[in-house]
């Protein structure tokens, strides 16, 4: 939580102090009431008194209570404004580091933790920052001050006082024993109902399809039950607190109105108004006491479970990315547009077996390279060291001759135009899907955006939405099918003019004859530039200058098509599982 703190600048120090001087006020003018009661006591028991004496000192009563009232409301605003602040700038600083994660932290942490970390968890340690920080600083200005108001009064009531207050301590010490390590539970649980529900939608069509409602359903119930049985054990304890608190409270009132008959009963006439008066502002300060701790209780209420919210989100904030950014922004001026793998092998972070070994061949300027392989033979594994989504395990990945590790990330993005298995489309307007992001260089002209469109095999479905370019795309392009989020994906990455091309089985939904558009207009419209293709159709890659096959992680071999044909049994495996043997030979 002090962490956390840090984050806090001078201004809301500042503020903090403010509040600070004010609560003291607040409670100087609430402990001042006592007194006028005192008074008020006094003149009441005495003979001869004017009504008007007992006017003024109930008015004086009523200012201090308006004034503390004011006081209040501008501590709350304060106190409002300064966590509200704090949120947003460790909101900010969570966003900030999610951007510099990679795969290895992303899969960590899963989407589902991080948003509940990012909502939920710094929600919790807001509430906590708004309420603590008042109760913080009031309780024991409070306790103290009302402390030394009643030292003198009566050293019988000041027992029953001390008794009462220890009784309370020894309750809200067991139900925080109780209680603390349930809280630690309640957050994961609540990442897990987030994942379940996260699934649930995002998979929709897939459980509607399979008739799997009832398991979905039974599913997030077991999960959400969890969640709900932990949470209502933990407000049953907690509830426990406040009658026990009131129960305390009225019981102490009750001591020491019998204490102050019994002392009265026994005084001489003369003294029992002094002890009466006595009385009555004792049982004042006695409640303003235990009121203070009742308040450092609502604090042990809320801290437990904002200390674990605050725990994860420093979790994040701590965490430093694996795949640490470059200095180098030059490149080879002889080799770009190169791409080279030398003796890679690679294993994810978490997993026992090598996904790739001893891998390498050259992609030159102008290229086209394809890779083609089984299902987990290491295709997808392979292009993701390029853009350093992951890092090599062993030997280097070179781009413009310079090992990928050494470059500043920005400068290697801005290099490749990656186009992923999966098309990602953003809610916002197909112009702005495919003029998105930048790319160290002006900002893309419209003809640049519709003419990366119009070669991404897109122009026609484009301009026959009804807004046509700046027609919506709903969150996930669920109202496009997949070829069409396909070739706008292609397109964002052709609008960016990059060194590089990374199509990552991207032709996969389009039929054979867009498929065979789209390789024709790249071609023609980018000699100069590298094609890395990842495709599982020999159509896709039979026009490739360099085929690579890959098998079990391993290079089985690397050549055109027709030498690999004659070479390459897993090659002609897989390309005669597809097309026919005069289809093949006739190919190039």
């Amino acid at each position: 939580m002090f962490k956390l703190l840090k984050n806090l600048n001078k201004k809301e120090f500042g503020i903090i102090s403010v509040m600070s001087l004010l609560i003291i006020g607040q409670v100087w003018l609430e402990l001042k009431m006592p007194d006028y009661m005192s008074e008020i006591t006094t003149l009441v028991s005495t003979e001869g008194s004017a009504m008007s004496d007992v006017l003024v000192q109930g008015g004086y009563m009523l200012l201090c209570a308006l004034g503390s009232l004011v006081l209040m409301a501008i501590v709350g605003f304060l106190s409002s404004f300064t966590s509200a602040s704090l949120s947003k700038k460790i909101r900010k600083r969570i966003f900030d580091k999610v951007e510099e994660f990679g795969m290895e932290e992303m899969n960590k942490f899963s989407v589902s933790s991080l948003i509940t970390r990012t909502t939920n968890d710094i929600t919790q340690v807001q509430m906590f920052i708004s309420m603590g920080m008042q109760l913080l600083i009031k309780s024991p200005i409070m306790a103290v001050w009302a402390i030394l108001k009643i030292l003198n009064k009566g050293i019988e009531w000041s027992v029953a006082t001390g008794v009462a207050v220890l009784v309370l301590l020894v309750i809200i010490s067991i139900l925080m024993i109780t209680v603390l390590p349930k809280f630690k539970k309640v957050q994961k649980m609540i990442d897990d109902v987030n994942n379940v529900t996260r699934e649930n939608l995002k998979g929709i069509r897939i459980v509607r399809a399979f008739n799997a409602e009832e398991y979905q359903e039974n599913k997030f119930e077991n999960k959400n039950t969890s969640l709900t049985k932990l949470q209502m054990f933990n407000q049953r304890m907690m509830s426990i607190l406040s009658p026990v608190m009131y129960l305390v409270m009225y019981f102490l009132t009750l001591s020491i109105y019998l204490i102050g008959a019994k002392l009265i009963d026994g005084a001489q006439l003369m003294d029992k108004i002094d002890i009466f008066s006595n009385m009555v502002v004792f049982s004042s300060y006695a409640m303003q006491v235990i009121m203070s701790f009742i308040m450092l209780a609502m604090i042990f209420i809320m801290y437990p479970r904002a200390s674990v919210s605050a725990k994860r989100i420093n979790e994040v904030i701590d965490t430093e990315p694996n795949i640490k950014n470059g200095t180098v922004k030059t490149t080879l001026k002889d080799k770009v547009g190169e791409v080279e793998f030398k003796n890679v092998s690679f294993k994810y972070p978490d997993g026992q077996n090598v996904v790739l070994k001893d891998i390498s061949f050259k992609a030159k300027k102008g290229s086209i390279t394809a890779i083609i392989g089984s299902t987990g033979s290491g295709k997808s594994s392979l292009i993701n060291l390029i853009p350093r989504f992951y890092d090599a395990t062993s030997g280097e990945v070179l781009v413009d001759g310079i090992n990928v590790k050494d470059y500043d990330l920005e400068i290697l993005h801005n290099k490749i135009g990656y186009v992923p298995q999966k098309a990602v489309m953003f809610s916002d307007s197909v112009y702005n899907n495919v003029d998105y992001g930048e790319n160290g260089k002006p900002k893309k002209s419209e003809v640049t955006v519709k003419k990366a469109i119009e070669i991404a095999q897109a122009k026609d479905f484009v301009e026959a939405m009804p807004n046509g370019y700046d027609d919506d795309v709903s969150q996930g392009g669920t109202n496009i099918s997949g070829g069409q989020k396909q070739r706008i994906a292609i397109a964002r990455a052709i609008a960016r003019d990059p060194e590089i091309y990374i199509f990552d089985d991207s032709f996969s939904a389009l039929d054979y004859k867009t498929d065979y558009k789209l390789r024709k207009e790249l071609k023609k419209n980018f000699k100069d530039t590298t094609m890395i293709i990842v495709a599982q159709r020999i159509g896709t890659v039979i026009d490739a200058d360099q085929i690579i096959v890959l098998e079990d992680g391993k290079c089985a071999g690397i050549g055109t098509h027709k030498e690999l044909l004659k070479n390459c049994d897993v090659y002609r495996e897989i390309a005669y599982s597809q097309l026919s043997k005069e289809e093949l030979e006739n190919a190039r």
